[in-house]
């Protein structure tokens, strides 16, 4: 494909990374930004999906290299998470580059605003850890897949959709929920982006500036997360949770 590659744009593309690896890392939606801003500088629609995708995979690695490190998130307590989030994100990769995701803007926004609204309504949500509704194989084997699956199907807005779920199902506080919804993003990420790569959907020029960007919003957004824990995380999730929906609901209007 024929892209102009000027400096200001690829500068612009590194500023608008490093600001969505702070947002996805806390609370997620970073593709709001992203995405379109790939679209913006003329790149095709699946080779849009792709190249954010590795732009993100970088990002939620560097998240979940630190949560690791830091001792927030075991991994041995989310191995099975992992394989099914991998899973999940492979067939939905694949399903995408047949099928049109507009068929999922009906329900997402939904789901966004009842995030939202739980975070708001229930201010306790996420403070302590409470008893699990389903036991740990079990999520692995269905929620962890479906919301890899949607990852590698569309993607903006699953580090919101794996941090809720761990809290409601498996009852892990806020920080817990959001540091394993970092490493669960990051193996649908790269699993999504190995299905990219292979159907040579990449754009490599422009993704590697977005990747520069991508590592340090997310080594700032994750000590930002660690120091302030819900403080931060609560309000930046109802927000990026509304901000998608409304960006949802925005495309179906146009």
């Amino acid at each position: 494909m024929d892209l102009v590659l000027s400096p200001e744009l690829l500068a612009a593309l590194f500023g608008v990374a490093l600001l969505a690896g702070f947002i996805d890392t806390i609370a997620g939606g970073g593709g709001l930004l992203t995405l379109p801003a790939l679209l913006l500088a003329q790149v095709p629609p699946v080779a849009a999906l792709a190249t954010n995708k590795l732009q993100s995979s970088f990002g939620s690695l560097t998240a979940a290299l630190t949560m690791l490190r830091r001792g927030i998130v075991r991994f041995d307590d989310i191995r099975g998470l992992v394989v099914g989030s991998l899973v999940g994100s492979v067939l939905g990769t694949l399903l995408v580059q047949f099928t049109d995701p507009g068929i999922l803007m009906f329900l997402i926004p939904l789901v966004l605003v009842m995030i939202a609204l739980y975070f708001l309504l229930v201010p306790t949500a996420g403070l302590e850890e409470t008893p699990a509704r389903m036991s740990r194989r079990t999520y692995s084997m269905t929620l962890a897949p479906l919301v890899g699956f949607y990852d590698g199907f569309l993607g903006p807005g699953t580090g919101s959709f794996f941090a809720f779920s761990k809290i409601w199902f498996r009852g892990r506080n806020l920080l817990g929920a959001t540091g394993a919804a970092k490493v669960m993003n990051c193996a649908s990420n790269v699993a999504s982006l190995v299905v990219f790569i292979a159907g040579g959907k990449v754009v490599w020029s422009l993704g590697a500036a977005m990747i520069a960007g991508q590592i340090l919003g997310a080594l700032i957004g994750s000590h930002t997360m660690i120091r302030h824990g819900s403080r931060i995380i609560r309000p930046l999730v109802v927000c990026m949770c509304l901000l998608m929906a409304v960006s949802y609901i925005w495309k179906e209007v146009l």
